[in-house]
């Protein structure tokens, strides 16, 4: 990476904030890190630089050093200890109930609060900022608020929990108690799907719309640079059809059952064969379970499993190919996946197996470019896939609206941030 490509600001009028973030380089398969990454480097450009507190890499499952380069030489990054209690304390994979609350993370607790506190009183820190989904990462950052007093702004991103979210009832009253923490201390909340911010106001009462912030995700220009625009036209006759889903595909919020059984029907009733069409899932994860359903099915000469990518590189498979796959249910319906807002920059055919009153449906909508079918809804997958196919062939399949796409920029998204924080520091100087 050119540093060059980095928006400099005078070291002079740089002003500091410590970003308290669990996914962060060399971090991999979680869109959570670029959220934090692109953070730490636009907002250098609005006069905010990031102190990072962030875990020790063995606590990471798997690891990706190609975007280390990417973190700015003005961001410090702090990495605490941490250990993964699954991982690191399981005996015949059992391991005891108090190292996992609120989540596996939490020794990180034992080496993020003495180091975020001493980054706090040297680095003269004006605005503490967490971000979602690991639980660990809010228990730090609320640690520090009431050490420190500082303000205390908290990306919770989606939904922390739901009525049945987590499933385990230790586990969802822990997050519940770290979440009335949060309405109760937070300066800010952000979210990043419109519903989000309705369900939390109408959990709690006492939280006033005016705290909460609508910051989406989104894609970094930077990222696309070196990719060739490659024009939509018609596929070479006798080669299959690409569709591609780039990322995790979690059991419980992606089932691709309804998916893989629409494809055994279609191959079934002479409708679909591997000569027309190629479905690849580009490092889903549970990849031993996916692979019995695909066998079982007689699909596994359509649906490929793919191993992982850089980053950069996924991105340039995810542009050479046909089109591109979204998996998101209806239990996540008030939540948008990020890989939704590469998908739409890279302006390609977008089939999106989403419930159609959802943010992610309202935001495909909003921008064009993709057909949506309930993922659940097995007979419907049946009904429109041939026919999306053909458009992909006929290349008459609508595109994402550029302009309505260009909103989405994270450049955007750090003006909008670093608004938000220069209020909450304001706020605290004059009181």
């Amino acid at each position: 990476m050119d540093k060059s490509a980095f928006v400099r600001v005078s070291p002079l009028i740089l002003r500091n904030f410590l970003l308290v973030a669990y996914h962060f380089p060399p971090q991999s398969g979680s869109s959570g890190l670029l959220r934090s990454l692109k953070f730490c480097r636009n907002l250098l450009a609005h006069g905010w630089r990031a102190t990072v507190l962030t875990t020790h890499p063995r606590a990471y499952e798997r690891l990706e050093t190609s975007q280390l380069s990417e973190i700015p030489a003005e961001v410090s990054v702090i990495r605490c200890f941490a250990l993964d209690t699954r991982r690191h304390f399981s005996v015949a994979g059992r391991y005891p109930r108090f190292l996992a609350l609120p989540d596996r993370w939490v020794s990180w607790c034992l080496g993020a609060i003495p180091a975020g506190y001493r980054a706090i009183r040297k680095q003269k820190i004006e605005v503490i900022f967490t971000t979602h989904p690991i639980a660990t990462a809010i228990l730090v950052g609320w640690a520090l608020h009431r050490l420190t007093g500082k303000p205390w702004v908290v990306d919770f991103r989606d939904l922390m929990t739901e009525d049945d979210y987590p499933t385990d009832p230790m586990t969802h009253r822990a997050y519940r108690w770290i979440e009335r923490r949060v309405i109760r201390h937070a300066a800010r909340i952000i979210f990043t799907a419109p519903s989000a911010i309705d369900i939390y106001l109408d959990r709690y009462p006492e939280l006033d719309r005016q705290r909460c912030l609508l910051i989406p995700n989104g894609y970094d220009e930077e990222d696309f640079r070196d990719l060739s625009q490659i024009a939509v036209s018609k596929p070479t006759p006798g080669t299959p059809l690409r569709i591609l889903h780039s990322g995790l595909v979690y059991l419980s919020e992606r089932d691709p059952r309804p998916l893989f059984r629409a494809f055994s029907r279609l191959k079934r009733e002479r409708q679909l064969d591997a000569s027309q069409l190629q479905i690849e899932l580009r490092a889903s994860g549970s990849e031993e379970l996916y692979s019995k359903m695909i066998s079982e099915l007689d699909i596994s000469d359509i649906v490929k499993l793919l191993p992982p990518l850089p980053y950069r590189a996924s991105l340039g498979e995810a542009a050479e190919a046909d089109a591109l796959l979204l998996l998101q249910g209806a239990s996540c319906s008030r939540q948008i996946p990020a890989k939704a807002y590469e998908y739409l920059r890279l302006r390609k055919p977008i089939l999106a197996l989403t419930n159609d009153d959802g943010d992610t449906a309202h935001l495909l909508r909003e921008t064009g470019g993709a057909t949506i079918v309930p993922l659940e809804d097995e007979s419907a997958i049946v009904r429109t896939l041939p026919n999306f196919l053909r458009s992909l062939r006929q290349a008459n399949h609508p595109l994402p609206e550029e302009a309505q796409v260009r909103r989405y920029s994270r450049s955007q998204q750090a003006a909008d941030l670093a608004r938000c924080l220069d209020e909450v520091a304001r706020k605290e100087r004059q009181r």
